[in-house]
C-alpha cells in the first residue's frame, strides 16, 4: 500500500480531522508538520504566535504516538521536504485541510499544487471552516455554513498504520532558531487542545452567562469571552466542535423553566452569531486575497496619500499617545497577546482616523501582537474599522468616550499605565485637564512622566469624516460599493427585485459584527 502524507498546518488536532481519518483508510500514514522559515520571516508573524503553535505541536506529538504513527517534524520549504520524503519512502497521496491564510501561504499552496501535479501525486484537501473555495455568489452562503457545522464531527482514527521505514524528525525549534525575538508572552499551556476543550466547557456552562453584556469592556471580557480564538486560529479545536457544543447547550437552556434560564439564552445566541461571522470574514479573504494588501474599495486609494507619519505610529505602537485608555489597551495587548474586539476596533480606528495612518502598518503591528491572529478575519476587520471597505458604516471611536464607558473608574488604565496610578478619577480619562498645581500635588508632570495627547482627537475625527465622506459622494463610488456588497456582503437568498436597493443599504449598515471569542 502507498504511503499517505497527512500535512498538518493550522489544524493541530486528531479529532474532527477529515484528512487524517480519510488517509488512515487508504494506507500507512505519515503525519507531517513542516516548519517553514520563510513563513515565519513574514511581517505579520511573531515569537508569541510560534510559541502557541509549539505548545499545540507538543500535545499533538503525544496523541499521534498513541495512535501508532509519530509526528514527523521537518524544517524547510514544503516542496523540498516532500521531494525528500518521496525519494525516501514514496508518496501515494497528500492530505490536508484547505487554508485561508496570508498572501505567502496562498502562493505556497499554489507551488505545492504545481509540485503535486508534476509528480503525479493526488492532493486531497478538505474544508476546515464554513469557507467555500471558488465561491461565485454569497447568496445562500449562511445555509451552506449551517449544513457544514451540523455535519457529524469526524472521529479520531482508532489507530494508524505507520510508514515502515524509519523517518527522521527534528525537535520543535525555539523561536530564535527561526529568527523570532522573544516578546514577553509565554504560557506553556496556551494553544494546547486540552486547554481549548476546557475553555469550551467553562464558557458554555459558567463563564459565558453574561457574554453579551460583558464582551465590550476589557474589565470583564477576559473572563466572559470564550477565549477560544487562539484555538480556532491554530485548529487545536475545530469550529464545528465549538458550534455543536454551543447548539447543544442552547437546546438545554431552552428546555429549562424561564426562571432558571437567566441571561443564558441571549448569551449563547450572541456567541453562535459570532461563530457565523468568523467564517463570513474569512470567506471575504478567500474570495479576494488582495484585501490583505489593497483597499477593498479602490476609491479610497487616494484617501491617505500624504506621507506615513512614523512619529505618530511609534507613539501608538508603544502605548504612549497621551490618551490613557488607548495606551492601556495597547500595553495590555503587548503583555498578554489578547484583547477584546471592541478594543481592537478602537485601536485600529484611532490609528486610521485620528492619526490618519494607512491601515497596512498598524495592521501588521497588531497582527504580530495577536496570539490568535487569523488573517481572514484580521485584514477585513482592519479595513472595516479603517473605513476603506465602501460598504460599512464609518465608525470613529471617541477614545475619551470609550474610556468613560468601558473603564468608568479607571481601573484598567491604572493597571496598565502605572504612571497615572495617582490621578484622581475625575481626571483619569483626560489627565491633560489637570493644571500645574494639581499635577504637582500627585507628583506627576505631564509631558515628562506621561505624554500629553499627540493630537486633538475631536479636530482629527472631524477632519477624517470630512475627507472620507467627500470620497463617498463621488459619482462612481456607489457603483463600486454595490459590486463589493454583491460579492462580499452578508445576505440571505432572495430574488432581485425593487427592494434590492433597500436590501443593499440594510446589509451595508448591519455588516458590523463583533468578534469576542
Amino acid at each position: 500500500m502507498s504511503n499517505q502524507i497527512v500535512w498538518f498546518k493550522r489544524d493541530l488536532r486528531t479529532k474532527d480531522h477529515a484528512p487524517l481519518l480519510m488517509a488512515s483508510k487508504v494506507g500507512p500514514v505519515l503525519p507531517l508538520y513542516i516548519v517553514e522559515p520563510d513563513l515565519w520571516r513574514q511581517a505579520d508573524k511573531s515569537a508569541r504566535q510560534w510559541l502557541v503553535a509549539s505548545n499545540a505541536l507538543q500535545e499533538l506529538q503525544g496523541e499521534l504516538a498513541v495512535l501508532g504513527s509519530p509526528l514527523i517534524i521537518r524544517i524547510g520549504a514544503v516542496t523540498d521536504v516532500l521531494s525528500e520524503i518521496k525519494a525516501q519512502t514514496g508518496i501515494g497521496g497528500l492530505w490536508s485541510h484547505e487554508e485561508t491564510g496570508n498572501g505567502w501561504t496562498y502562493d505556497r499552496d499554489l507551488a505545492v499544487a504545481a509540485w503535486a501535479r508534476s509528480e503525479g501525486i493526488p492532493w486531497h484537501e478538505y474544508p476546515q471552516f464554513g469557507v467555500v473555495r471558488g465561491l461565485k455568489d454569497r447568496a445562500g452562503w449562511s445555509k451552506s455554513w449551517d449544513k457544514f457545522m451540523q455535519h457529524p464531527v469526524s472521529a479520531q482514527p482508532a489507530g494508524l498504520k505507520s510508514v515502515t521505514k524509519e523517518m527522521q524528525s527534528v525537535c520543535i525549534p525555539k523561536p530564535d532558531v527561526l529568527g523570532l525575538k522573544a516578546d514577553g508572552v509565554f504560557d506553556a499551556q496556551l494553544g494546547k487542545r486540552s486547554r481549548g476543550l476546557a475553555l469550551v466547557q467553562s464558557f458554555l456552562n459558567c463563564r459565558g452567562a453574561r457574554y453579551h453584556k460583558e464582551m465590550s469592556s476589557p474589565l470583564t471580557a477576559g473572563k466572559s469571552c470564550s477565549r477560544l480564538s487562539v484555538h480556532l486560529s491554530n485548529g487545536t479545536v475545530s469550529l464545528r466542535e465549538v458550534s455543536q457544543a454551543a447548539s447543544k447547550r442552547q437546546k438545554y437552556i431552552a428546555s429549562l423553566p424561564c426562571e432558571e434560564r437567566g441571561d443564558w439564552g441571549r448569551a449563547i445566541r450572541a456567541f453562535i452569531g459570532r461563530l457565523h461571522w468568523h467564517c463570513h470574514f474569512m470567506q471575504k479573504l478567500e474570495n479576494s486575497p488582495s484585501h490583505e494588501f489593497q483597499n477593498v474599495h479602490r476609491g479610497f486609494d487616494k484617501l491617505r496619500g500624504r506621507g506615513f507619519d512614523e512619529t505618530l505610529f511609534d507613539a501608538w505602537a508603544a502605548g504612549k499617545t497621551g490618551f490613557p485608555f488607548i495606551d492601556a489597551c495597547m500595553r495590555s495587548l503587548k503583555a498578554t497577546g489578547w484583547i477584546n474586539f471592541r478594543m481592537r476596533a478602537m485601536l485600529t480606528s484611532f490609528a486610521s482616523y485620528h492619526l490618519w495612518l494607512h491601515w497596512r502598518e498598524p495592521g501588521l503591528h497588531l497582527a504580530r501582537f495577536f496570539n490568535d491572529y487569523e488573517p481572514g478575519i484580521h485584514w477585513n476587520q482592519i479595513q472595516m474599522q479603517s473605513g476603506t471597505t465602501g460598504i460599512n458604516t464609518v465608525r470613529i471611536y471617541n477614545p475619551v468616550k470609550q474610556s468613560c464607558d468601558q473603564d468608568p473608574h479607571g481601573e484598567f488604565i491604572r493597571h496598565w499605565v502605572p504612571e497615572l496610578s495617582s490621578v484622581p478619577e475625575s481626571y483619569i480619562h483626560e489627565p491633560w485637564r489637570m493644571g500645574p498645581l494639581e499635577q504637582e500635588a500627585i507628583k506627576l508632570q505631564l509631558g515628562k512622566d506621561y505624554p500629553l495627547p499627540i493630537i486633538d482627537h475631536l479636530v482629527a475625527a472631524k477632519r477624517a469624516r470630512e475627507l472620507i465622506y467627500a470620497i463617498k459622494r463621488e459619482p462612481l463610488f456607489q457603483e463600486e460599493a454595490d459590486v463589493i456588497l454583491k460579492r462580499h456582503g452578508s445576505r440571505k437568498l432572495r430574488k432581485v427585485d425593487r427592494r434590492r436597493k433597500a436590501n443593499l443599504v440594510t446589509a451595508s449598515r448591519n455588516d458590523q459584527p463583533t468578534f469576542d471569542f
